[in-house]
Parts: C-alpha cells; structure tokens; sequence
C-alpha cells in the first residue's frame, strides 16, 4: 500500500480530525461556544429571570417576561438552532439540534420559559465542557505539531545558510546549533551528540549518539554544535510519518465507535416519532386529555432522547486513548486497534531487537598458546573483511590497535573465511570449518550456547571468541508483568540458532521457543495459533524481516518503528521506543480506554431509559429531562478524561 505524503506544514492542530458529530457540527474546536460570554450572560439572566418568578414582581409579566427569557435563550439558542437549520438543508433532519429546537421552542410556546432557557444553556454548558475536554485529549498529539522545524543551517557555496527545510537535499550537509531541533533525518557526521528526543519517543532521558549513527527530524540538540549529512527528503522525514500515523489514527473507528453512530441515525427519527405519538395518541384513551400537559411531555421525551452523551463521549473515550498511548511512545493506528489490544490472549514475539538489543558484544576471548593481544591481531585483520554483525562487534575490540593486514582472503560458504595474515594461513569460522581443514577443536566449545568464532592460525588451534546478545534491560520485566496482566501463552520465535533462542527463553521464563526459523516459519507457527479460534494472537517484531507475521497477527506491533517504514507500513501498533514493557502498558490504556469508553454506554443508556420511562408518564419534569440528556453527557465527558489523569507505570 503506498503511503500518501504529508506536507507537514500544511497540518494544523485540528486539520484532519474534528471530533464531530456525524451531523457535520464540530466539536472540536468549539465553534458554536468558542467563549464563555453567551453560556454567562444566558445564565446571569436566566437566575434573575427565575429570582422575579419566584417573588413574584409586579412588572415581570406578560411581555416583559417572555422578552426577558427570549433574549436570556438568544445566545446559547440561537447557535444552535442555526445548526439544525443548515443541517436540515443538507437534508440531515433529524440530529441533536433539532431535538433540542423543537424541544425548547415548544416549552416556550407552552409557556415553560425557565426550562426552556435552562435546556440550552445546560447543553452549551456541556459544549464548553466537551471542547475543554477534546482539546486535552488532543494536547498529547498536538505537541508533536511543535517539533516541527521551521529552518535548516545548509552547507551551501561555502557557508551555512538557512533555508527552508523542503528546499534541503539528501546528502546536504546541515548544523544544528545547541537548543535548536534537528530539521530532516540524517547521519551524525559530528564525534558525538546528546540529544532530546521525547517528541519522537516519549521518553526524557538524553540519547547520546556517535558519528555515522542516524538522528531523526524533531530531536533536539542538547550540547555541542553538530554537523548532519541529510538522508530524508522533509516529507520523507520521522517526523512526517509519525504526524501522518496520528493525524490517521482517529479516522480509523472501532466498532463500538461506529455502531453508536449507526445506531444514532436511526434512533433520533424513531423517538421524534414516538414524541410525536406521546403529544397525540393520547387523546384517543385519555378522558380528561389536556393537550398542553401532553406536549409538556413530549418535549422531555425530546430532550431525554438526545444522543450527545453516546456521540459525544464514545469517540472522546477513544481519541483520549490514542492521546495517552501517543504521549507514553505508543502509535495505535487507530481506534479499532485499541480495541483488538484488549481481546489479546497470545503473544508471540521474535528475540533480536524485541527482547535483546540486538547488539553483538565479545563475551569471552579464550587463547590457546597466544598472548590475546596479539590473538586479536590476526582474528581482526581477516573478520575487517566481512560485514557481518559478528566481525563488526569483534572489530570493537579495544585491547589492540590492528597493525595487520588481511591477504588472499575468501569465504568458504557456510563455514567461514580463509587468508594470509603477517604470513600466516588464518581459518576463522565454525567447527565446520575447523574440521574440513583437519583442525583439532577443544571439547569445551561444544558447551557453549552463545554464537563462537574458532579461530586457526598456520594449521594449529589458536583460541576462541565468545559473541553475545544482551537482554535489554526491561525484557524480565515485562513477561513478568505480562503475565500480571493474565497474557498467559507466550511465545517466542527466532531466526537465531536454537541453543540461544532456548538460553534466551529459559532467562526469561518463557516456556514455548522455537529457534532457527526463516520468515515463512514464523508465518506458519501464527497461522497455526490463529486456526484455533479463541486465540487472539499479537506478534511483535522489529517489522523488517517479520513483515508478513506482522501483517497476519490480530495486532501486529513493531518495535522501533521510528526509523522503519516497513514497520509504519505493516504494523498495527508501534513501540517507538524499543522498549517491550511498552506493550504492557499499551494493554493497560487499551484495557482502560474499553472500560470507560462501555461505562459512559451504560450509563447514557441506563439513565436515558428511566427518565423516559418517567417523562411519558409525567413523572418527571424538564428539569430531570436536562439532567438525562446534558447532565448524563458532562458525566460521561468527565469520565473519558480519567484517561488523562490515570498513572501507567
């Protein structure tokens, strides 16, 4: 799938998504009720207007009052009954604002000015309340907005200039003075550099890096003025996949999501119907029918029926999950995912850059007849040869300077290398190396787990290398914490030999490993988990080589997803960190996001149905019917934004 490219300085904090209703009003950036002056002049007069009625005041009458009470509903009203008008001319009748229209126009014709004053003040009120509450849940995303670069120090003709990011090409040169944030991915050409990449990751603590290593688009440069070679175009940067990723995001709905939206377009028509039968099917069963007392009761059926609290707080439950999850370094493409996250039971994960780092080190040198100084001398010669990322982790050896210089080297397949080295014949390989060329190798290597160069020098066995992965440092805890959270089948799978993928496993407490697969493996062991229809399997692998297992899994989650298209292509979940203990927090605010987002349905629903219940009975009055329809919504508004508050260590 091609990925359409974002220009980001065409985003604006509410360009792509609105949180709307699907009528077309936006919510999101409080249009209707962008201040507070209409919601504080409707209620100063609405007070006075109810303190005259109470004691009765001699001039508060007849016109006067309903003048009073029509220029107390004017601010708050007149918004929205402009909103169902035009909604109407779309040919959308039946929404909210039409509800509220009718519902108070006809309190006002009844005489019921204080109630119906109240009715749309209270739903202003809740408007506030929801554009205050979206826009908080919108600041975790938006503050991605602000780390983008506004100019580039280019190398050009001799000098630096500054430009405009787009017009940098790819390998231009660019400085990055102290404080100031890195325009367009690149290399570090500089020694070293500290750098604050909290916008792109979530996380505070300075990432040091050295020369040749990649920087992204956003970071921040702490310390030294550094020198960038440039390998991303502006529109291919970091930081424009990750904004085009949430700015996405939010218009992939969940199922819940998109049932309650369906369900509104079909519900609000039926009760506008049924109010319609309240003010009139009475009078054919009811002796003493008083149709003034059965509209009273139509209205707040009405303004009881009004879906706001399930339209409203349903999709801020949600988008207040995304926000949370964007903020702690977790990139959910969208809402549907939060929702598969918390269906999860299986975890199936690769071992190389998931739970270690990925990052070859010498464990152990052992040298039979040789000094090891001069042992690395000879074994660094032949393995500068090769760019395999053992001979790279070998080449970091720091107890000698390579004085030596490979000659006539070639590679026998499978085994290892062969060359000339100070005028030596030099083997470097595996036992099977060592074998073909009738090499005695100590017993004691067969016992080693980790990955091992042998090493041969003018046909004698001259010693050993020991090469390590590292855990990294969170793994042990979260399969621990894994398990806390009742994922019980774990699974790890690996291309890495088995012997490691076990020692791996065994440290980690995992039970199922299987080692020395290719990619097509991996795919078959998920799909063979997936045909048992209660497993809801999630992969997390580095999103390169794991592509297709990513792609097959009920959430596929990539790790380090920052520097990896394929990982922002294929996955459903990014962990921008590298970090696995991620994914159990992703379980945790998915888990959250699913249990407010059902108590706000339950709630709206429960509380919507005995007063309707009431209503059609007069029992209740319009008052109870605010309560039902905006007050049930400001509880609901104020329970999504838990989510903001909730701690996720």
């Amino acid at each position: 799938m091609k990925k359409k490219k974002v220009n980001l300085r065409d985003l604006k904090p509410n360009s792509e998504e609105q949180h709307s209703h699907d009528d077309g009003h936006d919510h999101g950036d409080g249009s209707a009720f962008k201040t507070y002056i209409p919601a504080i002049i409707s209620f100063t007069m609405l007070i006075i207007g109810i303190g005259l009625d109470y004691f009765d005041v001699s001039f508060f009458q007849d016109w006067i009052r309903i003048t009073w009470y029509s220029l107390a509903y004017l601010p708050v009203g007149f918004p929205v009954v402009k909103e169902g008008w035009n909604s109407i001319k779309k040919g959308d009748v039946f929404t909210e604002f039409f509800l509220m229209s009718i519902a108070t126009i006809g309190a006002f014709i009844i005489g019921e000015y204080p109630e119906g004053v109240a009715v749309m003040l209270f739903y202003a009120v809740g408007e506030l309340f929801q554009s205050s509450a979206v826009n908080k849940a919108k600041g975790n995303i938006k503050a991605l907005l602000d780390v983008r670069p506004k100019e580039a120090n280019v190398f050009r003709d001799g000098v630096y200039k500054s430009v405009s990011p787009e017009s940098v090409n790819i390998g231009e040169k660019i400085q990055i003075r102290v404080g100031e944030k890195i325009p367009l991915d690149g290399k570090l050409l500089s020694s070293r550099a500290s750098l604050n990449t909290s916008a792109l990751t979530g996380e505070s603590k300075p990432d040091t890096i050295v020369s040749n290593e990649k920087v992204y688009a956003g970071s921040i440069n702490l310390e030294s003025v550094i020198e960038v070679e440039v390998t991303n175009k502006f529109e291919d940067s970091s930081i424009a996949r990750i904004l085009d990723l949430v700015q996405n995001a939010t218009a992939r709905k969940s199922k819940t999501e998109l049932f309650i939206r369906q369900f509104a377009r079909v519900y609000t028509p039926i009760v506008v119907f049924l109010a319609i039968g309240v003010t009139f099917l009475p009078y054919f069963f009811v002796d003493d029918y008083v149709f003034r007392d059965w509209l009273y009761r139509a209205l707040i059926f009405l303004v009881i029926s009004c879906p706001c609290a399930l339209v409203i707080s349903i999709p801020l439950g949600y988008f207040g999950g995304l926000g949370v999850a964007s903020k702690n370094g977790i990139l959910f493409k969208g809402a549907s995912f939060l929702d598969a996250m918390t269906k999860i039971n299986t975890l199936v994960m690769d071992k190389t850059g998931t739970v270690t780092k990925g990052v070859f080190k010498i464990k152990e040198i052992k040298t039979i007849g040789w000094v090891e100084s001069d042992f690395m001398k000879y074994l660094m010669a032949m393995e500068e040869q090769s760019t395999h990322p053992i001979a790279k982790a070998i080449m970091v050896y720091k107890g000698t300077e390579n004085s030596y210089e490979a000659k006539e080297v070639s590679e026998i397949a499978g085994k290892g290398l062969k060359g000339i080295v100070n005028g030596k014949t030099v083997l470097v390989g595996n036992k099977a190396l060592m074998i073909a060329n009738s090499i005695d190798v100590p017993t004691e290597t067969e016992s080693i787990v980790e990955s091992i160069v042998l090493v041969a020098i003018d046909n004698q066995f001259a010693g050993y290398v020991v090469i390590a992965d590292e855990l990294k440092e969170d793994a042990k805890e979260t399969i621990t914490d894994l398990h806390k959270v009742g994922i019980k089948n774990i699974m790890m799978l690996s291309g890495d030999k088995d012997s490691i993928t076990q020692q791996v496993a065994k440290e980690l407490n995992i039970e199922n490993a299987k080692g020395g697969l290719l990619p097509e493996d991996k795919l078959n062991e998920v799909e063979s988990l997936k045909k048992n229809p209660e497993n809801k399997v999630a992969f997390i692998g580095d999103g390169i080589n794991d592509a297709p297992v990513l792609a097959v899994s009920n959430v596929g989650i990539a790790m380090g997803g920052l520097g990896s298209d394929v990982a922002i292509e294929t996955a459903d979940l990014i962990i921008q960190t590298d970090q696995p203990s991620k994914v159990v927090k992703a379980i945790k605010i998915s888990r959250s996001t699913r249990k407010i987002v059902w108590q706000n349905i339950i709630l709206a629903f429960g509380v919507k149905v005995i007063v309707l219940i009431l209503g059609a009975g007069g029992l209740a009055t319009m008052w109870e019917a605010v309560f039902a329809d905006v007050g049930v919504a400001l509880l609901a508004i104020l329970n999504a934004v838990r989510l903001q508050r909730m701690r996720w260590s």
